[in-house]
């Protein structure tokens, strides 16, 4: 069988026009101890943000979990018929990591099935990993399992990022340690080039190194560094040198100076300033306005009752110049 690669199939950029976002509704307590309440809420003004520009598909548990995302969305306004769901069961509700992703060609859109298993975290993970196939079937798309030979890769949806042009950004802590969180025990650099060649359409991928601290997924890029177009990115910068993301920020900098688009020319790099540490029951959390996400009618960024919040989204502001730059209230999401 060809490589979505062979069939002239690549990963958009996120500010491609979509034809639908996919949430997850929340369910699981366990993932916002304490704090589950006011969680729903926000994913509602997340959907309300992003449903005038396009479909949103929400990804429910049962009936019951649909009536509840019903009753939220119906109290602050959103318009339903810009809503469609699919149930089924999932762990939790991340769907930017064991979600499918879609590749497209000129003619057809498919799913790439990757094999997911919780952040090599956490031991909940199977009704996550059974979820990519469940959407593909609603959709009718095209099918391709991410293999290298007859190995199944592991992977997240947040682990990469792309210009859609054929260059990816990914972490060495994430995909290539091999002491804590393996995804991927004994795979190599080069093998994983292969993998996002063969079938993300990636010829270019950018290696950085560490992501930030606090961050539970361990070495995410989309905490750290985002493509904004097709030759710049931006990424994260802490001026405070005592302050854990400091050095490894700037390393990451350092390594973007040497790094190269797909077509030979240097990237643009934007600084994107860090909020003050949030800390919540003893613990730092990944807060960054590098998790951004861009839908057709807004971006949508994490704030965090933070004076950088302003900046961030000035900065953003400027970038996207097609769109309202939204904040997003995250102080009680990121506990998630």
């Amino acid at each position: 069988m060809k490589t979505p690669f062979e069939l002239g199939c690549r990963m958009p950029a996120e500010w491609e026009r979509h034809e639908a976002t996919w949430i997850g509704w929340p369910h699981n307590l366990a993932d916002w101890p304490g704090k589950f309440q006011p969680v729903p809420w926000v994913f509602g003004e997340m959907v309300r943000k992003i449903s005038p520009g396009e479909i949103v598909r929400l990804h429910v548990k049962d009936a019951a979990h649909e009536k509840s995302a019903r009753r939220v969305l119906e109290k602050i306004g959103v318009d339903l018929t810009q809503i469609k769901f699919l149930r089924g069961p999932t762990n939790r509700g991340w769907t930017r990591d064991f979600g499918p992703i879609f590749v497209k060609n000129k003619k057809d859109v498919a799913a790439l099935e990757y094999r997911f298993n919780a952040w090599a975290k956490y031991d909940n993970w199977q009704l996550d990993n059974a979820a990519s196939a469940r959407v593909a079937k609603f959709l009718g798309v095209r099918q391709f399992l991410v293999r290298l030979g007859k190995r199944d890769i592991v992977l997240e949806g947040g682990a990469i990022d792309v210009n859609g042009c054929g260059t990816l950004l990914t972490t060495e802590e994430c995909l290539l340690q091999q002491e804590t969180q393996v995804r991927n025990p004994g795979l190599s650099r080069e093998e994983m080039n292969k993998v996002f060649r063969d079938h993300f359409g990636a010829t270019n991928v950018i290696w950085l190194g560490n992501g930030i601290a606090g961050d539970d997924t361990h070495g995410h890029v989309d905490d750290l560094c985002r493509f904004v177009n097709p030759t710049t990115v931006v990424l994260c910068r802490e001026k405070n040198e005592a302050d854990a993301n400091h050095r490894l920020l700037e390393e990451n900098r350092e390594r973007l100076k040497s790094a190269r688009l797909e077509n030979g020319k240097k990237i643009s790099v934007v600084d994107l300033p860090m909020p003050a540490p949030l800390i919540f029951d003893g613990l730092r959390l990944p807060a960054s306005y590098a998790n951004f996400y861009i839908a057709n009618a807004a971006v949508l960024v994490p704030t965090f009752n933070d004076p950088n919040d302003r900046i961030a989204l000035g900065i953003l502001s400027e970038l996207f110049t097609d769109r309202p730059v939204v904040g997003i209230h995250a102080v009680d999401l990121v506990w998630g």
